[in-house]
């Protein structure tokens, strides 16, 4: 594909939080972008107020006129989680228009530019924000298409300021997408069973981040969770580097917490870097930064400038995002929709306010995930002293007999849990008087944090 040949790009879908960095991208870039969604979100009325039409009707008629008219110069990107039956993508198909998944245009948009890929099944939007941020920082132009708005730049692209720019991208192993990356420096941050409507089971997943691996170009480098390196890596790629909390080629050393903020020393057996401060907490974030790091070096940044990047990077929108923080509540918001993910964060809560109540509210999501890992979540959510489960969030799926989020309540090893409505949540939570309160979960439980919030306030 050609893009200097686009003139106008049309988006199926277009209020994904990677879709819709890709539409700032080619926005950004002098192309004429519109596109569809099922829902009106927070996310399409900025892209409105950015110049992108968007319709929320799955007809033909939603469809701009200047799409219709010619397939020349046209490109259409569809999401995977569109379903088959659509009737926009299935018409734009039918009349040969050039139609691309996501992923795929994000490799050809990438594939002349020096680009940084950061996989895995947790931890990479995060990384990713980390390692524009830092560069950003360092005076090191790049673009950001990332998973998730960062708070430093209230947005999921992250705008190059001259052409030749470090493309950070992150890599989602969702339906293989990461497999059209050929990335100069990669990251995997996990390889946890996920996905598995997607891949049968975990050998598979794993099978594809070493695919993803083998992409890596030649004269490349590989930055790994340091207990994966052996198993995805093997002996068959030279530039790779192992990184974790306690070991591996980059480590932390002297970890504490001072006030909320997490203070460490960068070992990588060469250069070290003391006393840096981390203002957003959690244990795995400090690894995530440790790999951050280690790439921002392996580019060109500065040491100085990586100690001030980090102590002002402020982290993702609902990644340990704080909503409130007083003496009498502390209320904090987290994508977290993975058992590992969930213990990571409720450990950080517990660690950070050891004395404090911790109350958390979950929505699970999708019925596949809830099924296939509900032992999981059952044992992270017990590291609460309080659950509040929520119905599972369906997204792409139908629903599956007998899978509820019923299901988790015993085993959850806990005194104070039970199931409630959206819309019985907050009498739920001002009945219980919480100290420390985490809504948690992928699907559409953000919508009613600003409700909680007010309630609580």
């Amino acid at each position: 594909m050609n893009l200097d040949k686009i003139h106008s790009v049309y988006f199926v879908g277009i209020g994904g939080i990677g879709m819709s960095a890709l539409a700032r991208w080619f926005k950004h870039n002098g192309r004429a972008v519109s596109g569809y969604d099922k829902t009106r979100t927070v996310l399409t009325d900025q892209l409105a107020e950015e110049g992108i039409s968007i319709s929320f009707e799955d007809t033909l008629d939603a469809i701009d006129k200047s799409i219709k008219a010619s397939t020349e110069g046209v490109l259409v990107v569809y999401t995977p989680a569109i379903p088959s039956s659509h009737i926009g993508l299935n018409w734009l198909k039918d009349n040969k228009y050039q139609v691309l998944k996501r992923s795929e245009v994000l490799g050809v948009i990438t594939e002349n530019m020096k680009s940084v890929a950061v996989a895995g099944t947790h931890g990479k939007t995060t990384t990713s924000s980390m390692i524009v941020h830092l560069l950003k920082t360092a005076g090191i132009d790049c673009t950001g298409f990332l998973g998730g708005i960062s708070a430093n730049y209230e947005t999921n692209m992250v705008l190059n300021d001259k052409p030749g720019s470090i493309a950070v991208i992150e890599a989602d192993e969702f339906d293989r997408s990461f497999l059209t990356l050929h990335p100069d420096v990669a990251v995997v941050t996990a390889a946890d069973a996920d996905h598995l409507d997607i891949y049968g089971d975990k050998d598979a997943l794993k099978e594809s981040f070493r695919d993803f691996i083998k992409q890596i170009k030649r004269d490349g480098h590989l930055f790994v969770k340091n207990d994966l390196s052996q198993e995805l890596v093997g002996k068959t790629i030279l530039g790779h580097t192992g990184y974790s909390l306690t070991e591996g080629g980059v480590r932390s050393e002297n970890l504490r917490i001072e006030g909320s903020a997490f203070v460490f020393d960068y070992r990588n057996g060469s250069r070290d870097i003391d006393g840096i401060q981390l203002n957003v907490p959690g244990y795995h974030n400090v690894e995530n930064m440790l790999a951050a790091i280690a790439v921002c070096r392996s580019l060109g940044a500065d040491d100085e400038s990586l100690k001030k990047g980090v102590r002002s990077y402020k982290g993702v929108k609902r990644r340990f995002e704080y909503i409130i923080k007083s003496e009498e509540i502390t209320f904090i918001d987290d994508y977290a929709h993975h058992p590992v993910e969930i213990e990571s964060l409720l450990r950080s809560a517990r660690d950070l306010y050891p004395n404090k109540k911790i109350t958390a509210v979950f929505q699970p999501h999708l019925f596949t995930r809830t099924r296939d890992f509900a032992e999981g979540f059952s044992r992270s959510l017990s590291l609460a002293d309080e659950v509040i489960l929520l119905d599972i969030y369906p997204a792409r799926e139908l629903p599956i007999e007998g899978i509820t989020s019923d299901m988790l309540l015993d085993g959850i090893n806990t005194d104070k849990k039970i199931k409630t409505s959206k819309e019985n949540l907050i009498d739920q939570i001002n009945e219980w008087t919480p100290e420390v309160l985490l809504t948690i979960g992928a699907g559409d439980i953000d919508k009613l944090v600003e409700p909680i919030k007010n309630a609580l306030s």
